[in-house]
């Protein structure tokens, strides 16, 4: 009982230390956000398990450096893919990206995976995130003061599945690879980089029509059992497709710029 007392009072000092996203009174820069999330990635890299398949793989680093050419940012890019059921994909500041084989199915093409990778590219790009790193930054700072505060915070304060299976399975993450793996971004982000990231594909060649069905396979991979939008700090499956086709006027005249059109790409 002592001990889990104890626990609480590191995430409270924690919690309070941070609570302004701030180390030392100043805001971290880019700069220093990036590099925390290399640290970040390498623990997360060495933790998972990386997929075999090499078709798959191929594919998704050459998306990984169209989609990375085209947002023009000089990030240092780098991407993984990971051996796992779950649907999901993401990017890092500084872009550091990663690919679950488990969404691999459900997108269908390559110009499907190149829609989902510009999406979270351009969480990336567009800061969305920078506060909620800044915090991390801070949490972490703090936790050199108290010493191991960090990782008993982190477990105590995953909240996402993904998160905790990392901690179960006994990867010790940075304070920052559990922030950023219980990040929640706001519908207004995700409507933001929906449409950022369908510019990005158009404007790496691969055929923005294809962003709008990506929502229809996500909604029937889960069954229709989605929770209602207002219920969710996503837009509905519907409401983005709806969104993304309202946009591809423009997006077509990205594509029709583009020096190399790939089309849907390669079926996966």
């Amino acid at each position: 009982m002592k001990l889990f007392f104890t626990n609480i009072i590191l995430v409270l000092l924690l919690a309070g230390c941070a609570s302004n996203g701030v180390v030392g009174g100043k805001e971290p820069s880019d700069r220093e956000i990036n590099a925390e999330a290399k640290k970040a990635y390498a623990e997360v890299k060495k933790k998972s398990k990386i997929s075999q398949n090499k078709r798959w793989t191929a594919m998704v680093q050459r998306v990984a450096n169209r989609i990375a050419k085209a947002s023009g940012e000089p990030f240092e890019w780098e991407v993984m893919l990971i051996d796992s059921p779950q649907v999901n994909a993401w990017c890092m500041p500084g872009g550091k990206m990663a690919v679950y084989t488990g969404i691999m199915p459900v997108l269908k093409t390559e110009a499907a995976l190149a829609a989902v990778m510009g999406h979270e590219v351009a969480h990336a790009t567009l800061r969305h995130g920078k506060k909620g790193y800044a915090r991390a930054i801070s949490k972490k700072y703090t936790s050199l003061l108290i010493g191991g505060a960090a990782v008993l915070g982190g477990e105590l304060l995953c909240k996402t599945e993904n998160c905790k299976k990392l901690t179960q399975a006994g990867a010790l993450l940075s304070v920052f690879a559990l922030e950023f793996m219980d990040r929640k971004f706001s519908r207004s982000d995700e409507t933001q980089s929906d449409r950022a990231g369908q510019v990005y594909m158009a404007q790496a060649g691969y055929d923005p029509s294809e962003a709008p069905k990506v929502w229809e396979r996500m909604k029937a991979a889960s069954g229709g059992q989605a929770p209602p939008e207002w219920m969710s700090t996503h837009p509905a499956n519907d409401k983005r497709k709806e969104n993304l086709l309202g946009w591809l006027d423009n997006a077509n005249k990205k594509y029709q710029e583009a020096p190399v059109k790939y089309g849907l790409g390669e079926k996966i």
